[in-house]
């Protein structure tokens, strides 16, 4: 883990993470990819985990009165079941599997979203469709860190201000990030070499979440939501490939 390359692509994944911490959520899932091209896909989902959570706490402060409490109370016993299962089922899950089921997912729900025509109903916030979705999350998060699909197709029919749905992924996904540490820890993720980088790239991460919580302000609402749907549209396809070329 040494040189330009490596360097200038792990400033880059942490930038992307920090951007998704200031309220643009699907960039973030860009990351893991980014860095996979100068080292393994595991060692980066590693190191980047650090990078996350202490990206989480700017993200936290920029978002602290701007969520929504039913949504988010509802998600995160969700998200606690998902990794749960995704820590007991971990040396038996084909990640290859779950991340093409992510995919298809991401892609069918954000087609569906494009192909609609005049305007839909807000749904309901409900207990039920919160808890599978949540659990999905937490998951495929916890499995390959592609937990932002199944989150957003709970979530982006909802009707939330796109302030509020900022702040609700970026609190929920601290949450999230904040409970992996332990079974990652416990599955040997985590190496000194891996923290070093990690606390190296903050200052990047750090300005980049601000960048994002600007940007998530002066984009207007409608097109804020366009963007999301189509970036949804954009990893689930990239999702989809990784998984099935992983398969083969």
């Amino acid at each position: 883990m040494e040189g330009f390359g490596f360097w200038a692509l792990a400033v880059l994944a942490a930038v992307v993470v920090g951007m998704s911490k200031g309220g643009l959520p699907v960039v973030g899932m860009l990351g893991v990819p980014i860095l996979s091209l100068a080292i393994s896909p595991v060692t980066a989902a590693g190191l980047l985990l650090p990078v996350y959570v202490l990206s989480d706490m700017f993200g936290l402060y920029a978002y602290r009165h701007a969520f929504d409490r039913r949504v988010l109370a509802i998600l995160m016993a969700g998200v606690t079941i998902g990794v749960g299962l995704g820590w007991a089922t971990a040396k038996i899950t084909p990640e290859w599997a779950v991340t093409a089921l992510v995919g298809l997912i991401g892609a069918v729900f954000s087609l569906r979203l494009l192909m609609r025509r005049g305007a839909v109903e807000p749904r309901t916030a409900e207990v039920g469709p919160g808890l599978f979705w949540g659990s999905l999350t937490g998951f495929t998060s916890f499995v390959s860190h592609s937990g932002v699909p199944p989150f957003q197709v709970y979530v982006l029919p909802l009707g939330l201000s796109k302030v509020v749905f900022a702040g609700t992924n970026t609190i929920l996904f601290a949450y999230l990030n904040g409970i992996k540490l332990v079974p990652y820890w416990a599955l040997g993720q985590f190496t000194p070499g891996n923290l070093q980088v990690a606390f190296t790239l903050m200052p990047a991460a750090a300005v980049a979440v601000f960048a994002g919580v600007k940007l998530v302000k002066i984009i207007p609402e409608r097109l804020f939501f366009q963007i999301v749907t189509w970036a949804l549209l954009a990893i689930s396809l990239k999702l989809i490939w990784d998984g099935l070329s992983a398969a083969a």
